[in-house]
C-alpha cells in the first residue's frame, strides 16, 4: 500500500513541479479535494468497506469524509459531523481550524497534514475530514468497535481477590490499570509494531520506582522488532526474551490487572498489547512464577502454608516419574520389601520395562489433556475424567501398564494443575520428559545430573538484566520474606530489588497491629 501511495504522490508531484522530487519520505497532503480522493480511491479500490461521503456547498466550499463501516460510531458521525456541517450555508466558507473549534461535536480531533497519517487514522478507525483548498485534514475521534465485556480470569482464578481481567480492547485495559493506580507518576508510552498489522503496544510503568535503565532496554528491544504483524503478545515474548533456547519463561504473564498492578508497584515494566488479554510483565524470576495472587488475598499462615504445598508438588511433578523409573529399574534395595512384593506382582503380566512403560501413560496422559482443553467445555471436562478412567483401567487389566504406574501418572498429573503459571506448567511438562530418560538410562545419578544441570541453567538465565534466582539466591533477608514464606505485609517493608537504582522502601517500618496501650491505667 505505502509503495502504491508513493507512485502516485511522485507522479502527481512529478506532473505539477516538473520532475521535482519529493522533499521528504512524509507525503503532504495536496490542496486540491480531488487530487487527495483521486489518491484515497486508488489506495482503497476493491474495499467495499471504505466509505467516501462528500459534502458540495458551492464551487469554493467542499468537503470529504473518508472511514471504514464497522470501526466507527455511525450515529456519532452522523450527528456530531454531518448534521453541523449540512446546516452552513453556501456562502459561508470555513477552514480546517474553524471547524476544529466550533463547527462540530467532537471531543478528540487531531491534525492530518502527511498521507501517512490519514491511512493510520483510518486504519485504525478514525473517520478522516478534508476540505478543498487545504493541504491538512482533521482526524476525528469516533472510533467504535465490537469489543468483549470484562469477564472473570479463566488461567488464574482465586478464591478471594479481584474478579475482573483484562479483554482484547487496548484502551479498556489501560483503563483498568488506571482505575487502581490513580496517581499521575503511571506512565504509559505506545508504539505500534507490525508493518501490515501495526498493533499498538503500550508500556507502562511507575516514574521513580522503575530503573530509567530497564525502560530503556525495554523500549530498544521491542524498537528492534521488525516483522509482518503482530497478532498475540507471545509473539513479542518470544523476539524480546533473553534466552529463546531455554524451556522456562522469562517474562511473566498475566491476565489479572491486580496483578500487573501489583508489580507495577515493585518497579517493574508492564507491556500491553492490542488483541490480547494476557500482559507481559519484565523483567520476572523463577519464584514469581509459582506466587499466586491469592497468596497476598488472604492471611499469612494460610499463604505461606499453599505456597509450601504448591513448591512440594511442583517437585513432584517434576521428578516423581524419574524417581520412580530409576528406582524400581536400578535400586530396588530402597524399597520396602512388602511393597516391593506387591509391585512386581503387578507388573507381572507388564510386558516392558518401567522406563517404556512411564512414557506410554504421560505421553496419553498429556494426549487426554489436551483433548480436555480443545474439546467444547460441555464435554471437554466429562470427555478427559471418563476417558483417563476408562483407558487407565483397560490398560491395568489388559496388562499392558501396571497400577502403580497409573497411581504415579496421576498424581503427576494433579501436581502439575497446582501451578499457576501456565507457561511454567508447560515446561515442566516438557522437561519431565528427559528426566525420565536419564532415570530410565542411569538411576538415581541420571536424575541427580539432570537436577544439577536445571540448576546450572537457571542460575544463568537473566530476564531483562535481573538474575532468575535472584530473590533464592540473595544473601539479604529481606529478598526471602517473599520467597520461601509469605511474610506478613507490616514485615515486607522493603521492595523487591532487580536491576540498577529503586525506591527501596514500600511502606513504613511500624506497621505491625495490636492493641491499643490504655496509658490511663499506668499509675
Amino acid at each position: 500500500m505505502i509503495r502504491k501511495l508513493k507512485r502516485l504522490v511522485q507522479k502527481k508531484v512529478e506532473k505539477e513541479h516538473q520532475g521535482s522530487s519529493l522533499p521528504s519520505e512524509q507525503h503532504p497532503l495536496f490542496p486540491d479535494l480531488s487530487d487527495n480522493l483521486q489518491v484515497f480511491q486508488s489506495i482503497y479500490s476493491k474495499c467495499a468497506d471504505v466509505i467516501f461521503r462528500t459534502f458540495v456547498m458551492s464551487d469554493d466550499s467542499q468537503m470529504a469524509l473518508i472511514y471504514i463501516a464497522g470501526l466507527v460510531n455511525s450515529s456519532g458521525i452522523e450527528e456530531m459531523v454531518i448534521a453541523p456541517l449540512m446546516r452552513l450555508g453556501e456562502s459561508e466558507r470555513v477552514t480546517i481550524k474553524q471547524i476544529e473549534e466550533n463547527k462540530i461535536f467532537v471531543a478528540q480531533t487531531s491534525p492530518v497534514v502527511t498521507f501517512e497519517q490519514c491511512l493510520d487514522a483510518i486504519s485504525t478507525g478514525l473517520p478522516i475530514l478534508l476540505c478543498h483548498n487545504e493541504a491538512a485534514g482533521l482526524s476525528l475521534g469516533l472510533n467504535k468497535w465490537e469489543q468483549r465485556a470484562i469477564e472473570d480470569p479463566i488461567t488464574e482464578v482465586t478464591i478471594r481477590g479481584s474478579r475482573e481481567s483484562f479483554t482484547e480492547t487496548l484502551v479498556t485495559n489501560l483503563s483498568q490499570i488506571r482505575r487502581i493506580i490513580k496517581s499521575p507518576r503511571l506512565k504509559i508510552e505506545m508504539l505500534q509494531i507490525g508493518e501490515y498489522t501495526k498493533t499498538k503496544v503500550a508500556i507502562s510503568y511507575i516514574e521513580d520506582l522503575t530503573d530509567e535503565a530497564l525502560i530503556q532496554e525495554v523500549n530498544d528491544r521491542l524498537s528492534r522488532i521488525q516483522i509482518d504483524g503482530i497478532l498475540e503478545s507471545g509473539y513479542i515474548e518470544e523476539l524480546i526474551e533473553d534466552n529463546p533456547y531455554s524451556p522456562f519463561p522469562q517474562l511473566l504473564s498475566t491476565e489479572r490487572p491486580d496483578v500487573t498492578c501489583a508489580a507495577l508497584l515493585e518497579g517493574r515494566v508492564a507491556i500491553f498489547t492490542e488483541g490480547s488479554p494476557f500482559v507481559l510483565i519484565a523483567p520476572t524470576t523463577f519464584p514469581a512464577l509459582l506466587q499466586s495472587a491469592e497468596d497476598y488475598y488472604q492471611r499469612f499462615w494460610s499463604g505461606t502454608a499453599i505456597r509450601w504445598l504448591r513448591y512440594t508438588f511442583f517437585l513432584i511433578s517434576l521428578f516423581l516419574p524419574s524417581l520412580y523409573v530409576a528406582v524400581l529399574t536400578y535400586h530396588q534395595e530402597m524399597i520396602p520389601g512388602n511393597l516391593i512384593y506387591s509391585m512386581s506382582s503387578s507388573r507381572e503380566s507388564v510386558p516392558f520395562p518401567a522406563f517404556v512403560e512411564a512414557l506410554i501413560m504421560e505421553v496419553t496422559f498429556e494426549a487426554l489433556r489436551e483433548a480436555g482443553i480443545r474439546l467444547p467445555k460441555q464435554v471437554g471436562a466429562a470427555v478427559s475424567i471418563v476417558g483417563a478412567l476408562v483407558i487407565g483401567q483397560a490398560a491395568v487389566q489388559a496388562g499392558l501398564v501396571s497400577a502403580p504406574m497409573v497411581i504415579v501418572v496421576a498424581i503427576t498429573g494433579i501436581a502439575s494443575f497446582i501451578i499457576p503459571r501456565y507457561a511454567l506448567g508447560i515446561s515442566i511438562r516438557l522437561l519431565r520428559f528427559p528426566m525420565i530418560f536419564l532415570g530410565g538410562t542411569l538411576g538415581l545419578l541420571g536424575v541427580m545430573l539432570g537436577c544439577i544441570a536445571m540448576l546450572i541453567h537457571l542460575s544463568s538465565l537473566r530476564s531483562f538484566g535481573a538474575s532468575y534466582l535472584s530473590a533464592i539466591s540473595a544473601a539479604n533477608s529481606d529478598e526471602l520474606k517473599d520467597v520461601l514464606i509469605r511474610a506478613p505485609w507490616w514485615k515486607m517493608d522493603i521492595r523487591p530489588h532487580f536491576t540498577g537504582e529503586y525506591n527501596k522502601f514500600r511502606s513504613a517500618s511500624d506497621l505491625k497491629p495490636g492493641p491499643e496501650q490504655d496509658d490511663s491505667r499506668n499509675p
